[in-house]
């Protein structure tokens, strides 16, 4: 699997962001012809709701940021377009757990030149499904989005 960029202060995937997730994105071939991308973290105690259990806020912007990035696959460090969220549906179907590694899954399920739209999943350690999102989202250049340079946002890929 091909790993994917991090930055230094996103909340989701930001290494230096202490009260962030530090999620892992990689890009992964699927058992078709296709590619997604699969996101790999442990929610602590500051991304918990009810006691012992990660906020539903903080498993739908993994679920947002796993499902954007599938537009990035096959880039690099150096990503032309950016998906940037214009509807996000996300449905709780069991309870996720703090304190163990998890894992979600994100693709493009319909491309159009301005807009895709994908499919998200987020999987408990037993392999069954805690988690599943649709979202559309706009293509984006970077500069378009924040105006800064992805080098002194710290995006590049760090090693696990």
């Amino acid at each position: 699997m091909n790993k994917q960029p991090n930055s230094y202060f996103c909340f989701i995937c930001g290494v230096k962001n202490g009260a962030g997730v530090h999620v892992r994105f990689y890009e992964a071939q699927t058992d078709g012809d296709g590619y997604e991308i699969v996101a790999r973290f442990t929610g602590q105690e500051q991304h918990q709701g009810y006691p012992g259990r990660m906020h539903g806020g903080v498993i739908t912007g993994i679920l947002d940021e796993t499902i954007g990035r599938a537009v990035n696959i096959g880039e690099g460090e150096d990503p032309q377009t950016w998906g940037v969220t214009a509807e996000l549906n996300v449905r709780f179907h069991k309870p996720v757990p703090l304190g163990v590694e998890l894992e979600a899954r994100g693709r493009i399920a319909r491309d159009s030149h301005r807009i895709f739209e994908g499919t998200g999943e987020l999987y408990l350690p037993d392999g069954s499904v805690a988690v599943t999102a649709r979202g559309k989202y706009v293509r984006l250049k970077l500069d378009s989005i924040a105006g800064m340079d992805p080098v002194e946002l710290g995006w590049r890929v760090y090693e696990d």
